[in-house]
């Protein structure tokens, strides 16, 4: 009697492409091999050592990983992990997923606050490092993934904050994770601190589409994520407004405010810095050449 056909790993990975292309997926062939490396935990050499041969059994989740990216659910939320600044950062439906462009901002407030080279961690202890480089305020924080890659990678002394209350639970898992200290509040913006919190740096990625643009965005974000973290009301500017007008109350003199920002903010959101008493107030592009992050300074004159 014949034992039964086992599908080796490259006809799981071409089944899996052609799955997930037929539905539509962008990139459904790198999506079709993250599935199959962390579901079979095989690497891309062992892959092609191994391609002709098969698993001893499927896992269930194989299946439903590779239906649920059939249905459009992000692909880190099917895994439950993504990295960002080159660290691992778990991920959960509820909470906004990290993005590459966001590294734009991590990165420059590494180079002006710090002189740090990306993926570079600092040597010095926590306490010594933090006397160093600064208080920090991550707001709307979401995974913790600025916040946290600022103090794994800067040695920032990190408060971290948001309103809901998943964020809060997954950012102080991936703290735990990470084996960084930080503060964790939650709450409406800068309604979640302390009476008498002041920080050196205040970084924030907020809410900044406008209510109208969410239905036409691509359905992995439109109806996965939590439109709590994407909502920016009617012109996107909503939550920036509420910064720059209270952000100086929380920062220290001559403290700096860095904010991500959508492609068309560039005007807009310096404009609200400045009106609000930034100074020096710069922007930022990323790899693509979009605007992405405002800097301004407080000097409290």
């Amino acid at each position: 009697m014949k034992s039964a056909y086992k599908p080796s790993y490259g006809e799981l990975l071409r089944e899996a492409e052609e799955r997930l292309r037929e539905a539509g997926v962008p990139e459904a062939q790198l999506d079709a091999w993250y599935i199959l490396s962390d579901t079979f935990g095989i690497s891309r050499a062992e892959y092609l050592w191994k391609r002709d041969a098969g698993p001893e059994r499927i896992p269930d989740i194989w299946e439903e990983r590779i239906e649920g990216r059939c249905r459009r659910i992000p692909l880190a939320y099917l895994l439950g992990e993504t990295e960002f600044m080159g660290l691992p950062f778990r991920v959960r439906p509820g909470v906004l997923i990290p993005r590459q462009d966001t590294e734009t901002l991590v990165e420059w407030v590494l180079e002006r606050e710090r002189g740090a080279a990306k993926g570079k961690p600092s040597k010095p202890s926590q306490a010594k490092a933090e006397a160093e480089a600064g208080k920090l305020l991550d707001l709307c924080c979401g995974t913790g993934c600025i916040g946290l890659s600022l103090a794994h990678l800067g040695g920032f002394g990190t408060t971290l904050c948001d309103i809901s209350e998943k964020a809060v639970a997954l950012a102080g898992e991936n703290a735990a994770r990470l084996g960084c200290k930080a503060e964790i509040f939650r709450g409406d913006l800068f309604g979640a601190l302390p009476r008498g919190a002041a920080f050196d740096v205040i970084v924030s990625n907020p809410p900044y589409i406008a209510s109208q643009v969410i239905e036409e965005l691509m359905p992995e974000v439109r109806d996965y994520e939590p439109r709590l973290a994407l909502d920016g009301e009617e012109d996107g500017l909503a939550f920036y407004r509420r910064i720059a007008g209270e952000a100086g109350n929380y920062l220290l003199a001559g403290g700096r405010l860095y904010l991500e920002i959508g492609y068309d903010q560039g005007q807009s959101v310096p404009e609200l810095l400045r009106e609000a008493g930034f100074e020096q107030v710069e922007v930022k592009k990323d790899l693509a050449g979009q605007t992405r992050v405002v800097r301004g300074v407080y000097s409290h004159v």
